[in-house]
């Protein structure tokens, strides 16, 4: 096997022949949305998680909205 030393001391990198075989690829999902073999039910956190992701922008939307009139109408007194 050619190591990172025999290329810089040689000079030449050595090419793999066209015909030979490629290396076999890993065995690992290849990145984080990949779905798992061992899925799981979803549990009531999920649930709670995944509510808070929707609820709370919504709401805070919402307060930035009712406050944004409020502080409008304060200064127009």
């Amino acid at each position: 096997m050619t190591t990172a030393e025999d290329i810089i001391e040689g000079g030449t990198a050595r090419l793999r022949p066209a015909g030979s075989l490629m290396p076999k690829p890993a065995q690992q999902p290849a990145g984080p949305f990949e779905v798992a073999a061992e899925a799981r039910k979803p549990t009531v956190r999920d649930a709670l998680v995944t509510g808070l992701l929707v609820i709370y922008p919504a709401f805070a939307a919402v307060a930035a909205i009712i406050a944004g009139l409020f502080l409008a109408g304060a200064g127009s007194v």
